[in-house]
């Protein structure tokens, strides 16, 4: 099958969307499949044998430390030379547009994803009143495609409730191969803890933005002095929180990949994730294949990933006091190693075969869904 995926993000970024994107086109690479990836032009040609397709990138105002791309006739081009059996839509907003036009002027079964809940960002970004118009906005184009996808079950719901049609549950994984708590390295520890091993290390991966809610993590820190902390990855909030955390125990690392990133998991005391905003909350996951404990805010798709007690401890994120708490629990060693031990258990089974053999089969469905109804997408040019 030959596959077109236009994503709004792409390498060199960092994401769970570019995460989950890199284990699809591998698998679907090795397996036989043709992939190609049009994405903002970051300088990137190919990845695993997929040839990626650059269009120009702009800052955004929003978020000026990432490019993001507009809808462009180039689209069109790499489209109709490829020409796929189908086209997958990551998150569109704004390149993704011309992705779903010019894949419906191709006469290609479309399938889109939903990876980011935008319209609940508004509360964090002070236009509330926007929420409305960015519901109907990415309704209307998700509801172009034969088939869309979201990653919880919670957003499922969610998506079907404002008008969303045809919303299916893409399946999680984790890179069982790449997190362990066998890459816990003293080094590392040294470097996260600033050079007080001794003390129990905190750990944030993600985004640094203000739907994140990183902020939380400070109370903690005031309460005692046993704790540190170690925020790993970058963002347009960066510098905010960097001085909300000045004379605190905290260390800012900028993004980490791979070994490294797996280092700084299993190195390591408990990960602790208040953000409320995510539709999957993939570091969850990496979190769990390290053997590390979670600490995160309650919600729909965290309690999908995390059982409280279990592989971890939610604390409520509307009731103050109650983060700092949850933290405290862990102070019993023994819990802490049985719910580092239940963790790897969990995440071993989680690996990204399967999640991958769901989506070709989406990608099927979305095939036999579009021959069905033919002629509401006009093949003609």
């Amino acid at each position: 099958m030959k596959i077109a995926m236009i994503t709004e993000t792409f390498l060199p970024s960092t994401d769970g969307v570019v995460t989950r994107l890199c284990a699809s086109i591998q698998w679907l690479q090795a397996n036989g499949h043709v992939v190609c990836v049009i994405a903002p032009d970051l300088g990137v040609n190919e990845y695993a044998g997929a040839v990626v397709c650059g269009v120009p990138a702009h800052t955004f105002l929003l978020y000026k430390d990432k490019q993001f791309s507009l809808p462009s006739r180039k689209v069109r081009k790499y489209l109709f030379d490829f020409q796929p059996d189908v086209v997958h839509v990551v998150n569109p907003a704004f390149l993704g547009i011309a992705g779903l036009y010019y894949a419906r002027r191709l006469g290609a079964p479309l399938i889109a994803s939903y990876h980011t809940n935008v319209p609940q960002y508004a509360d964090y970004y002070h236009v509330p009143f926007l929420k409305p118009a960015l519901w109907w906005y990415f309704r209307t184009l998700h509801n172009r495609a034969q088939v869309n996808l979201c990653t919880s079950r919670t957003v499922q719901q969610e998506l079907g409730d404002k008008g969303f049609r045809n919303v299916q549950l893409w399946q999680r994984g984790v890179a069982t191969d790449t997190y362990g708590s066998h890459y816990y390295s003293e080094v590392m520890r040294e470097r996260l803890t600033q050079g007080q091993p001794g003390k129990r290390l905190l750990l944030y991966v993600g985004r640094l933005a203000p739907e994140k809610e990183i902020e939380k993590i400070r109370e903690v820190l005031q309460t005692s002095p046993d704790y540190c902390l170690a925020i790993v990855g970058d963002g347009p909030n960066r510098a905010n929180l960097e001085h909300h955390f000045r004379n605190t125990n905290t260390v800012f690392t900028g993004f980490m990949h791979k070994q490294e990133l797996a280092e700084a998991y299993a190195s390591a005391d408990i990960f602790v994730f208040p953000s409320t905003t995510e539709t999957l909350g993939l570091v969850l996951l990496e979190a769990l294949a390290s053997g590390l404990p979670v600490v995160a805010a309650d919600s729909g798709p965290t309690r999908e990933q995390i059982q409280d007690g279990v592989t971890g401890v939610l604390y409520n994120p509307k009731l103050h006091g109650s983060f700092t708490h949850a933290v405290w629990r862990l102070s019993d060693e023994g819990f802490r190693k049985t719910l580092s031990q239940n963790a790897s258990e969990v995440a071993h089974n989680l690996g990204w075969s399967q999640a991958c053999e769901q989506l070709l089969g989406f990608y099927v469905q979305a095939c036999g869904a579009y021959a069905s109804d033919r002629e509401m997408y006009p093949t003609q040019i």
